[in-house]
């Protein structure tokens, strides 16, 4: 990215920020085209012989998975499969029904889920800045859910869904994974032990080869079946581009929130874990578009550093080309503490731990179980300590995410107050805290 075109970008940013700031209060409260989510009293909680009937929202990419592991769970059945592009809708009815499932229903829009008391849980899968909305209103008319990651688009709205999860007593499931994984759970475990001793720092690492994505023409009108208004939801109208469709939305400030907060969130979620911290009071970041030019906004290579109260680190570096690896990892994190360092390698592990003199550390071993089942036993007990990976959890780690992408956006070190979850005294950076919500499209102030 050039100095002049981060000129015209940041300045552009700032613009829609600012609008987000000052249209925030009167667009709040709107409802959906006349359309508002009901509260009901929600059913008793399932037995284990019971079925919990499942609603999978989003399946082009990530949510392929969530049909089929859901489908295939004892005792769990998909009843419907809602997405805005009705040519999907074939093959993910075929996986449904191998798993020896009824037949589902089929919808394009997810309020008609949401308003079916047929519906237990919802399982969401769709573009990032469709998370929030979709979580906080199935929480609001009575649903559990499961949402991926990151479970917002920007800091406000992830606080609020925590808000909608408490508010109405439901299960909210993260999307990462690795708080399933055996391995990373008995890493933890060590650390909290002291295995390498006290841990300064921890680093997150995401080096994935991404190509330019090229250039496509805007269309008149979106492919038939594609219901894009929907699709477009909170964010605001362009005309339809095969390159803000999908996948390729995650590389749009509108709708995605780059590789740090696609793939990167599940290792910022372990960095994060490992040392134990919320949200820090300092964020720094910089990096950019390089090797290619291509309809692309987010950075593919990017460095981030975060300080918490106490001095500890958080460093995330993106590198989306050409590029070695750091100790056996391209995906993956490292701790570094008084008596040693500690690889998670990929997202689910290997561990290896290495002490001082480079002698080998121990084992590091553990039981995983499928994240999607660990969902459905906290649906059945109604027990948020029984989630791996509950709401709040999912909410700062996404956080955290966004605050390295908008230091990145207005490109200067930021100091964040973690307790009013507000930068001080910048109201640009604050302005990107949030967004200007497309109506009818809008996240409550109030859940």
């Amino acid at each position: 990215m050039s100095k002049i075109d981060r000129r015209r970008f940041l300045k552009s940013s700032f613009t829609a920020g600012a609008a987000a700031v000052a249209g925030c209060a009167a667009t709040q409260d709107r409802t959906a085209g006349g359309w508002r989510p009901t509260a009901t009293v929600p059913p008793p909680r399932r037995g284990p012989n019971e079925e919990i009937r499942v609603a999978c929202i989003g399946f082009n990419g990530q949510g392929k998975g969530h049909v089929s592991r859901h489908a295939k769970a004892k005792n769990v059945r998909v009843v419907t499969l809602c997405d805005v592009d009705e040519s999907l809708y074939a093959g993910q009815i075929k996986v449904v029904e191998a798993a020896g499932n009824p037949t589902p229903k089929t919808e394009y829009d997810l309020r008609r889920v949401m308003d079916d008391k047929g519906v237990d849980a919802v399982s969401i899968a769709t573009p990032n800045h469709w998370h929030a909305l979709a979580a906080i209103w199935a929480c609001q008319t009575g649903k559990d859910v499961y949402v991926e990651k990151p479970c917002c688009h920007n800091v406000f709205e992830g606080r609020k869904q925590v808000e909608a999860a408490r508010k109405y007593n439901r299960i909210v499931q993260h999307g990462t994974q690795a708080r399933s994984a055996g391995d990373v759970r008995r890493a933890m475990e060590m650390l909290r032990e002291g295995v390498i001793g006290e841990v300064h720092m921890a680093r997150a690492l995401c080096f994935k080869g991404r190509g330019s994505i090229g250039f496509e023409q805007d269309e008149a009108q979106a492919p038939a079946g594609v219901h894009y208004d929907l699709w477009t939801g909170p964010a605001h109208v362009q005309p339809f581009n095969k390159n803000r469709f999908h996948y390729n939305w995650h590389w749009n400030w509108e709708y995605g929130n780059g590789d740090i907060g696609n793939q990167g969130v599940h290792q910022m979620d372990i960095a994060r874990w490992g040392l134990g911290r919320t949200l820090p009071v300092k964020v720094a970041s910089m990096g950019g578009r390089y090797t290619y030019q291509d309809q692309g906004v987010t950075p593919n290579t990017q460095i981030a550093t975060m300080q918490y109260e106490d001095g500890t680190l958080l460093v995330f570096e993106v590198r989306g080309r050409q590029t070695n690896d750091e100790w056996g990892c391209t995906v993956g994190n490292l701790f570094y503490g008084s008596k040693g360092v500690m690889a998670i390698r990929g997202t689910d592990g290997p561990v290896e731990i290495m002490l001082e003199k480079k002698e080998p550390g121990p084992e590091c071993k553990g039981p995983s179980v499928d994240h999607i089942a660990n969902f459905h036993v906290a649906v059945r007990s109604g027990k948020i300590e029984d989630l791996h990976a509950d709401i709040e959890e999912g909410y700062y780690s996404s956080a955290l995410c966004h605050l390295a992408n908008i230091a990145f956006r207005t490109g200067r070190t930021l100091n964040f107050d973690p307790k009013t979850e507000r930068f001080r005294n910048d109201r640009e950076a604050n302005a990107l805290l949030t967004r200007d919500y497309r109506g009818p499209f809008v996240v409550p102030s109030q859940v």
